[in-house]
């Protein structure tokens, strides 16, 4: 069984000076020397090939997670959203599915083949292969708890598959051989004949109720630290509603910043770096990233 796939294959896209603000949820971020977004693996392969040993390479996907700086990227962006975007059923337990794939519709599926638990990936905003990449969770959950093996490319467009214990596995962190890239994931779940879909609705509810969605954000910037809740040291910390230019932190959940509009890479940053200096005057808690920040100032040419 697999999900509906179309019967042809579009062109891959190579692009020059993209605007990484068409492709990061934020709507901030200066051009990408190249943009290229692939159609099938093979064509991925082939262009990893000839890309030069020393450009730099940065992967995306639905863009969420990631600001980039307003002068934008030297080297090259891939983008994984147009690769072939199954999610298909091995057997009673294990699914394959590919990078490109978003969370909610995994966890749509996952679902309606009552296998679990897989509710939880409704809550996570971003594609499969974000969510390997930095062991992503939400609602109790965490990406990689499930996972049975992980296929790779590297940087000579040479394909891999690995088992987990390949890989140095944390908190929002993923450690794994250099060079190398998600494609997709084979995920081992139990039946669970209680999954119904109405779990995914509701997950999804109470990330609306919780959440500023439908708003220009990341999702989190901040990691939870140990014991406590990132969202709640910078309420307390009295930043809710705090801004520089058109970036905001949310009023509904602290740890979200909203671009309102017309803010830049710069103003989002400049408020990172506020939120985390005044929470450590605080609580003396140094928050850490969840949100990656690449790319350049303007007028400079390195990140």
């Amino acid at each position: 069984m697999s999900a509906a796939m179309s019967m042809t294959t579009p062109t891959p896209e190579l692009l020059f000076d993209e605007p990484m603000s068409l492709h990061t949820s934020w709507r901030v971020g200066g051009p990408a020397d190249q943009f290229f977004r692939p159609t099938s693996v093979g064509a991925l392969s082939g262009y990893l090939r000839e890309l030069p040993a020393d450009m730099a390479l940065h992967w995306v996907g639905l863009g969420s997670n990631l600001l980039v700086r307003d002068g934008g990227i030297r080297g090259a962006v891939i983008c994984t959203l147009k690769l072939p975007a199954a999610t298909e059923r091995l057997d009673d337990t294990r699914i394959v599915v590919g990078a490109g794939v978003p969370c909610t519709v995994f966890a749509r599926q996952c679902v309606r083949w009552q296998l679990g638990p897989a509710a939880f990936f409704a809550g996570i905003p971003g594609t499969i292969g974000g969510a390997l990449a930095m062991n992503a969770g939400a609602f109790g959950g965490e990406t990689w708890q499930s996972v049975a093996t992980v296929e790779t490319i590297d940087r000579r467009g040479e394909r891999h598959t690995r088992s987990p214990d390949e890989y140095e596995i944390g908190y929002r962190s993923v450690v794994g051989p250099a060079q190398e890239w998600f494609l997709g994931a084979t995920f081992a779940f139990a039946n669970d004949p209680d999954a119904d879909i109405a779990d995914v609705r509701k997950m999804l509810k109470k990330r609306g109720h919780t959440q500023p969605i439908g708003k220009l954000s990341c999702g989190s910037v901040f990691r939870n630290p140990p014991g406590q809740f990132a969202a709640q040291l910078i309420e307390a910390a009295g930043l809710k509603g705090a801004g520089r230019g058109d970036a905001v932190v949310s009023a509904k959940h602290a740890n979200f910043i909203l671009n309102q509009g017309a803010a830049t890479a710069a103003d989002i940053e400049s408020l990172i770096e506020e939120v985390r200096g005044r929470v450590a005057e605080h609580s003396g808690i140094e928050l850490q990233l969840e949100v990656r920040i690449i790319g350049d100032n303007p007028g400079r040419s390195g990140e």
